[in-house]
C-alpha cells in the first residue's frame, strides 16, 4: 500500500450502526439512489449559496447530477458539481455515522435571508451509507470549491475506511458504487431513469442518466405546486393530475395553495372526476404524496384521513423533521398541524362547491359513501361533514341534504326519520314507509354500505335526533292521517297474543301498529337495540346480540281481519306465514323457503278450487 494512503477506523459503534443501516433501517433497496441524489443536490445548492459571497464557488452553467452505470466494470457513479469536500470533511462527514455536513451547514443559515437559503434536503448522515445495501465497496472522490486538492475516501463498510490524495479537474464529488452480484438492475439506464422520476422528479437541479455514452435528462425539475397559481395553466394541472394518479379523466376540483407562517408547506391536490378503477374500499389509506423540499419521501404519510382517501396530489414542506432513514416520519406536532390544515382545506372546498347542486351531484355519486365514513371516524369534524351529505328521499326527487330536510319538517316533528336497506330501489316501496307517507312525513332513504353505522354516531343534526323508522317506539299518533282508515276488528288483541305464543322465541314481541296502510305486517327493532339493518349485518357476521325482531300487525288489513275471525287452530300456521311475509318485505329469506313455497301453493290452490 502506498505511504500516502491513510487507514482510519470508523467512529465508535459505527460497525454495528452500519450493519443496522444496511440490513434493517431501509425497507427498500432502491432508496439508496434517492439518498445519493439528495446529497448531490444539496451540495450543488450549497455551492450556489456560497457563490453569493465568493466568485470562486460559482456553479458551471451546465452543472448537473450525473448518474453513470458501467456494466463491464459493474460500477455505478453518481457525480455532482457541488461544493465538494476537503480531506477533513470526508473524515468528519463519512467517517462518523449520523454526522451530516448538510445538517451542520444548515445551522449556519439561521441568520441568512430566506430567499438566499439553498433548498437543503438531507438532515442526517446515514443516507450515504444506504449505498452499502447494493455495493460491497464505495469510493468517494471530492474536491472542495476554492481548493486545488482532491481526496478519495474508500470503504467496504466493514468498520474502516481509507483516505488518499486524488485528482479532480473541477470542484464536486464522484461516488462510485462497486455493485453486489444481486444488484444488476442498477446497471440498467431505464431502471435508473425510473427511480429518478419516482423519487427526485421535481428536484430543481438537473439530473442526467448516461445511456449509450450520452447524458439523457431524467427529471422534470419543475414543481408545479411551488409556482403561483397564476403561472400554471389548466393544461399543466391536468397533465400533472394524470401523471400522479394514472388518471384519464379531468379533475373535478383542483386545490393549489401555499401555507405560510409558523408552518410552511405547498399543496397541489385533486378531487378526481370519476371513480378509480380500484375500489376505494380495498385500500383505506390516503395516498397523497409527501415531499420535503421537492424530494419525494413517501405516499404513506396519511396526510389526509381515510374518509378523504379519494383526494390525490402532493404536499411539500420545508419544516417537517424526518427520522434517520427518511422512510418513516416522526410523530411530530408539525406533521399533525399539516394534516389538520390540509384536511380543513379540503373540507372547506367541498362546502363551497356543495352550493352548486348540479356540479356537486357528480362528486357525491362518485365518493359520497367514502365521505360518510368521516361521520363515525372523525368526531371533531362531524359537524362540518354532516351538511355535505346527500340522500334520496321519500318526499322529493333527486338528492337532498340534512339542512334541506330540516327546513321541510312538519310542525311538531321532532326527529329526522331515515330508513336503511341494501337495495336503493326496494326502499322506495318499502312497507316501512306507509305510515309516514300517509301522514306526509319525509323519510331519508339510505342504501350505502356505511349507512348502518354513521347515523347513531352523528346522533343529532341542528338539535334534531336521527331516528331509524324500523326501531320500535315511534309514536306517529299526533300526525293526522291523510284519508279515512277502517276500524280495527274485534278480537284483535286475542289474535295478537295467540300469534306471539305461536312464534315464541323467533320474535321479541308481537303488537299492532298504526304505521301500516297497504301491508298486513312489518318487522321492527326493539326500542333500545340496533335497528333492523344493523341486526341483519350482525347476524351475517355471526355476532351474538343481534336480537330478535318485533312483528307488527296492521289490524285494519283484510288479511288480518280474516285471520282474527278464523278458528284459533289456524293461528300457528298463519303466524309463521305472517313472519315470513314480513321477512321477505325487508329483503330477507323465509325461515324455510321450501315450506313457505308449499304454503303459498296450497293457498293458491284453495283459492281457485271449486
Amino acid at each position: 500500500m502506498s505511504e500516502t494512503i491513510e487507514r482510519h477506523e470508523f467512529g465508535a459503534e459505527v460497525g454495528r450502526l452500519l450493519d443496522l443501516v444496511v440490513h434493517a433501517l431501509y425497507s427498500d433497496r432502491e432508496i439508496f439512489l434517492r439518498e445519493l441524489v439528495a446529497n448531490a443536490a444539496d451540495a450543488m445548492d450549497r455551492r450556489r449559496f456560497e457563490a453569493l459571497t465568493s466568485a470562486a464557488s460559482a456553479l458551471p452553467p451546465d452543472a448537473k447530477v450525473r448518474i453513470a452505470p458501467d456494466k463491464e466494470a459493474r460500477t455505478l457513479t453518481v457525480s455532482d458539481a457541488g461544493i465538494g469536500m476537503t480531506k477533513e470533511d470526508l473524515a468528519t462527514n463519512l467517517g462518523t455515522i449520523a454526522r451530516s455536513g448538510t445538517r451542520a451547514f444548515s445551522q449556519t443559515l439561521e441568520s441568512a435571508k430566506a430567499e438566499d437559503r439553498p433548498s437543503l434536503i438531507g438532515q442526517f448522515g446515514v443516507g450515504f451509507y444506504s449505498a452499502f445495501m447494493v455495493a460491497d465497496r464505495v469510493t468517494v472522490t471530492s474536491r472542495r470549491a476554492g481548493s486545488d486538492e482532491a481526496w478519495t475516501w474508500a470503504s467496504e463498510g466493514q468498520g474502516s475506511y481509507t483516505l488518499e490524495p486524488a485528482t479532480r479537474s473541477e470542484p464536486g464529488t464522484d461516488i462510485v458504487l462497486h455493485l453486489k452480484e444481486d444488484a444488476d438492475e442498477y446497471l440498467e439506464p431505464y431502471r435508473l431513469d425510473h427511480l429518478v422520476r419516482k423519487w427526485a422528479d421535481f428536484i430543481t437541479v438537473p439530473i442526467a442518466v448516461v445511456r449509450d455514452g450520452k447524458d439523457e435528462s431524467a427529471n422534470q425539475g419543475t414543481a408545479l405546486w411551488r409556482k403561483a397559481k397564476s403561472e400554471v395553466t389548466e393544461e399543466q394541472y391536468e397533465e400533472f393530475y394524470r401523471s400522479i394518479g394514472m388518471n384519464f379523466d379531468k379533475p373535478w376540483a383542483t386545490l393549489h395553495w401555499r401555507a405560510e407562517g409558523q408552518l410552511e408547506f405547498s399543496a397541489l391536490l385533486f378531487i378526481p372526476g370519476s371513480k378509480p378503477f380500484q375500489a376505494l374500499d380495498n385500500e383505506r389509506q390516503s395516498k397523497v404524496r409527501l415531499h420535503v423540499r421537492r424530494m419525494f419521501i413517501t405516499d404513506e404519510a396519511e396526510l389526509l384521513p381515510p374518509w378523504l382517501r379519494f383526494v390525490q396530489g402532493v404536499v411539500d414542506t420545508e419544516d417537517l423533521p424526518l427520522n434517520v432513514s427518511r422512510e418513516m416520519l416522526q410523530s411530530t406536532p408539525a406533521l399533525a398541524r399539516i394534516r389538520r390544515a390540509v384536511t380543513g382545506r379540503v373540507v372547506s372546498e367541498l362546502a363551497t362547491r356543495a352550493k352548486d347542486a348540479e356540479a356537486y351531484q357528480s362528486f357525491w355519486e362518485n365518493f359520497g359513501p367514502v365521505l360518510k365514513e368521516g361521520i363515525y371516524e372523525d368526531f371533531e369534524r362531524r359537524g362540518e361533514i354532516a351538511p355535505l351529505l346527500r340522500f334520496r328521499s321519500s318526499a322529493v326527487e333527486g338528492w337532498t341534504s340534512l339542512p334541506d330536510y330540516v327546513s321541510r319538517m312538519k310542525d311538531g316533528q321532532e326527529a329526522i326519520y331515515y330508513l336503511v336497506a341494501d337495495d336503493a330501489e326496494a326502499l322506495k316501496s318499502s312497507p316501512q314507509l306507509e305510515g309516514f307517507k300517509v301522514r306526509g312525513l319525509e323519510v331519508l332513504l339510505l342504501s350505502d354500505h356505511v349507512d348502518a353505522f354513521w347515523p347513531d354516531q352523528l346522533g343529532t343534526f341542528e338539535e334534531k335526533p336521527l331516528r331509524s323508522i324500523t326501531k320500535g317506539g315511534l309514536d306517529l299518533s299526533k300526525f293526522a292521517l291523510e284519508g279515512e282508515q277502517p276500524e280495527a276488528p274485534e278480537g284483535i288483541d286475542a289474535f295478537v297474543a295467540a300469534v306471539k305464543t305461536a312464534l315464541g322465541s323467533e320474535v321479541s314481541d308481537v303488537r299492532t301498529t298504526d304505521r301500516l296502510v297497504d301491508s298486513a305486517v312489518v318487522l321492527s327493532a326493539g326500542t333500545g337495540g340496533p335497528d333492523l339493518q344493523m341486526q341483519r349485518l350482525m347476524r351475517r357476521a355471526g355476532r351474538a346480540g343481534a336480537g330478535q325482531p318485533v312483528l307488527e300487525i296492521n289490524p285494519r288489513h283484510p288479511l288480518i281481519r280474516a285471520l282474527a275471525a278464523a278458528p284459533e287452530s289456524e293461528v300457528p300456521q298463519a303466524a309463521g306465514t305472517l313472519l315470513d311475509l314480513a321477512r321477505i318485505q325487508d329483503g330477507d329469506s323465509p325461515r324455510d323457503p321450501a315450506a313457505f313455497a308449499r304454503t303459498v301453493a296450497a293457498a293458491l290452490a284453495a283459492a281457485h278450487s271449486g
